[in-house]
């Protein structure tokens, strides 16, 4: 094991520099051009059982958590060798490799007492073996092991070209390894979020009820004694005009925090949303916030041919009310244009106005105006249901936000 004896070093047929470079280029525009690491991984086998003249081979990566090694890929190997064949790596000559990161070269595996599972390298028929690091920054992720049925001994020209395709391999690991975590990380952020947004939802709809069943009710109570003691005034004859008059101003004021506290009782819990759907529900909303401002709001809503999902349309409707509170807080628009259309396979919702605008690409979460977090949030909030959103602003040209829902979600 180890050394190979320079005067019986058996070259691969057709090897050469040019050829080398050839496997070496074919490799790394596998690493860069392909997403899928088993593609990757199963590239680099393949051309380095071609160079090696290999019967057969596999590449086995490393569980950190476990300290164990399973193959990932494999050729002119059993199933039942693949899937048996893991170990962890205080055992057997792959263990061995990645322990120490150097390459393994035997000549003939079943005269290695240290070879794991030796039942099953005997029903294979294994013989020559070499068993190759895949290392990145200096950490070793896994083995590419190359076997031929016959004994021979490899060349150490072959054995750098080799570890020039383990390298590679393993750089091409650790970045599926950091995409992955990635991933896990994006798809925990919207568990969290999606949990988030419900919760959300449940407390505004317990804030709306109890608005409801006691402030409501309160004021209501409050306006109807007011009511009764100007009609008892006027059948008193009481002549105290400033008596009279703070009592009208506190029975307007107490009828106003009234309206006032049903407008936020309908933001809060959009009744109309659930007994007439989506357009009728944003056309009470947004005509009861743009009209008091001043802002003339127009409509054109197509027929949607099917009810969104409860929640998609709640998320929906929230979308829309982020982006007609935008409006009135940033736009100093005097017109707005809402559409709702169905494009077939996308629904898109459309919200226009003829405001300031702005400078998209200078948009962000810590805008001075707070505008760049609530559009990011908008954003967010679509995506969560399958959704996207754009914006196309220009400052003096107003701004143009648009949703767009997948149909069916």
């Amino acid at each position: 094991m180890g050394e190979p004896d320079p005067k019986t070093e058996s070259e691969p047929s057709g090897t050469n520099d040019t050829n080398h470079l050839l496997i070496l280029s074919r490799v790394s525009a596998a690493v860069s051009g392909l997403g899928n690491i088993d593609a990757v991984l199963r590239v680099g086998l393949d051309k380095t059982l071609e160079y090696m003249d290999g019967a057969a081979g596999g590449i086995m990566l490393l569980d950190e958590d476990t300290r164990t090694l399973r193959y990932r890929v494999y050729r002119g190997l059993s199933s039942r060798y693949a899937d048996e064949m893991h170990h962890s790596v205080d055992e057997g000559i792959s263990g061995k490799v990645v322990q120490t990161g150097r390459a393994v070269l035997l000549d003939d595996i079943t005269q290695e007492p240290r070879a794991a599972r030796r039942h099953l390298i005997d029903m294979e028929g294994l013989r020559a073996f070499i068993s190759v690091p895949l290392r990145s920054r200096e950490r070793v992720l896994g083995v590419m092991n190359c076997a031929s049925r016959v004994p021979r001994v490899f060349s150490e020209t072959g054995m750098h070209l080799l570890h020039s395709i383990g390298d590679q391999l393993g750089m091409a690991v650790e970045q599926a390894n950091l995409y992955e975590a990635l991933d896990r990380s994006r798809r925990s952020y919207w568990r969290v979020a999606r949990r988030l947004i419900v919760a959300q939802e449940q407390e505004r709809e317990r804030i709306a009820r109890d608005l409801h069943d006691e402030t409501s009710q309160s004021l209501a109570g409050l306006s109807l004694k007011l009511q009764v003691l100007k009609e008892l005034s006027e059948l008193l004859d009481i002549d105290d005009h400033r008596f009279r008059s703070i009592l009208e101003e506190s029975h307007t004021s107490a009828m106003s925090i009234n309206q006032e506290v049903g407008r936020l009782i309908a933001d809060l819990r959009p009744t109309l949303l659930s007994t007439l759907g989506f357009a009728p529900a944003l056309r009470q909303y947004a005509e009861s916030h743009l009209t008091p401002v001043g802002i003339e709001v127009s409509f054109h809503f197509e027929d949607i041919s099917h009810r969104l999902r409860p929640n998609v349309e709640v998320s929906l409707f929230r979308w829309a009310q982020g982006a007609i509170g935008n409006v009135i807080r940033h736009a100093d628009a005097s017109k707005v244009s809402i559409s709702l259309h169905d494009r077939g396979d996308v629904v898109e919702l459309r919200v226009v106005d003829d405001g300031r605008g702005f400078e998209v690409s200078r948009l962000s979460g810590d805008s001075a105006r707070g505008q760049g977090t609530g559009l990011l949030i908008m954003k967010e909030r679509l995506e969560l249901v399958g959704g996207n959103c754009s914006i196309d602003s220009q400052p003096g040209e107003g701004t143009t936000v648009v949703a767009r829902l997948p149909a069916g979600t």
